[in-house]
């Protein structure tokens, strides 16, 4: 990703303050808007599956971290109607933005060092949920954002989280040099983006109450 990328950028009020670089956004922590959507599934055994990514070594924040389904920044002039473009752009697979369910917005501080450069990530967050009955090794992963995509209860995560376990395992896919593998993990807290874990028990228990109420049909792109 070219690190020309611009951002629309706002102060601490969420006024916009005109646009800056991708390397600058995170030089300086400017405000800036991004877009979340999980991706969650009925089993047969009625359970809910939450699926989540792996995100690629390359990333200039939190690399080979498990971490949301799809993400990604909205680009200077970007509407979140258009932000679904990252669900093809890193799953290949998408929905009409219609059929997302929001969850709500969430504002997201963090700071760090990746190989010896400094950043400053502050992000206005748009959450998002959808079921889906795609199969795991039907996605199609960017090889510059994904390095793989998992599945885990719901349940069993909201307990990892929780700390009622030490540790849960999933199972998916990683992508290689001749496509998608089987693979599995072992997930700990610490495998995860580094976030306040309120948001991922909370975000669990959203797709829970989709799968459980039924509120969103499974969907998939033709």
């Amino acid at each position: 990703m070219s690190s020309e990328e611009r951002f629309d950028i706002y102060d601490d009020d969420g006024s916009p303050i005109g646009t800056a670089s991708r390397k600058d956004v995170h030089r300086l922590g400017y405000w800036h808007h991004t877009f979340h959507c999980w991706l969650a599934r009925r089993m047969p055994d009625g359970r809910t599956a939450v699926l989540f990514q792996r995100r690629a070594e390359s990333k200039d924040t939190n690399p080979g971290c498990f971490d949301i389904t799809v993400a990604g920044h909205l680009s200077a002039g970007e509407t979140l109607q258009d932000a679904v473009r990252e669900m093809d752009e890193e799953i290949g697979w998408s929905v009409p933005f219609e059929r997302l369910v929001p969850f709500g917005t969430i504002r997201e501080n963090a700071s760090g060092e990746l190989r010896g450069v400094p950043y400053i990530d502050r992000e206005i967050s748009h959450v998002f949920g959808c079921l889906t009955s795609h199969p795991l090794n039907r996605f199609k992963l960017q090889e510059e954002e994904v390095a793989g995509i998992y599945e885990c209860d719901a349940e069993r995560l909201i307990d990892l989280m929780e700390g009622r376990i030490a540790a849960a395992q999933a199972d998916g896919f990683r992508l290689g040099k001749i496509g998608l593998s089987e693979s599995s993990a072992t997930l700990r807290v610490s495998d995860f983006v580094p976030r306040d874990l309120s948001y991922y028990v909370d975000v669990f228990r959203f797709l829970l109450s989709l799968t459980e109420r039924g509120e969103i049909d499974s969907f998939d792109k033709p």
